[in-house]
């Protein structure tokens, strides 16, 4: 829950607009009154919104809205979907059939929703050969055709080239 709300005793101003547990307005009561009608109904007294004047209190059974709340915040954290960024490395010099599975893994990455940040490593004289990770890129950009998205089209970062690819939603 996002903030504790006072209860019963812990509430200190003299009179509160009071809402009963059903619903209905009761009406401005002193503190007590308010406190004396939430214990009649065995419920507990609970300030909403402290801010407006008189602060406005609700009869209900706060045991029942925290465990309410906690349950809206579990079912809100298990709908969320968290997407991860897995990342295959290249080398320019990366043969074939390397490549080819490079691909497979890709696709597999793409398959289970999650995006792919494919990186050319450069080293040495071979940053020089910019050109020859660019072809490696398209290739894989060619391979894998519709099935996913480029978010970010290969660029060089530094001595590497990065593309960011994402799967079709």
């Amino acid at each position: 829950m996002a903030k504790d709300l006072k209860i019963n005793t812990e509430i200190k101003v003299p009179a509160v607009r009071v809402i009963g547990h059903t619903g209905e307005q009761l009406g401005i009561l002193t503190l007590a009154e308010a406190l004396a009608e939430a214990r009649k109904e065995g419920l507990d007294l609970v300030e909403v919104a402290a801010t407006s004047a008189p602060p406005v209190c609700r009869i209900m059974d706060y045991g029942k809205f925290r465990y309410q709340q906690s349950k809206k915040l579990q079912t809100a954290k298990k709908s969320q979907s968290t997407i991860q960024v897995k990342e295959i490395r290249l080398r320019p010099k990366t043969e074939e059939h390397d490549l080819q599975v490079k691909v497979k893994h890709i696709k597999k990455f793409l398959e289970q929703h999650d995006k792919v940040k494919v990186s050319v490593l450069f080293r040495g004289r071979e940053i020089a050969f910019t050109e020859i990770g660019r072809r490696l890129l398209e290739e894989i950009k060619s391979v894998l055709g519709d099935s996913c998205t480029i978010d970010q089209q290969p660029k060089l970062e530094g001595r590497s080239m990065v593309m960011v690819l994402s799967p079709k939603k």
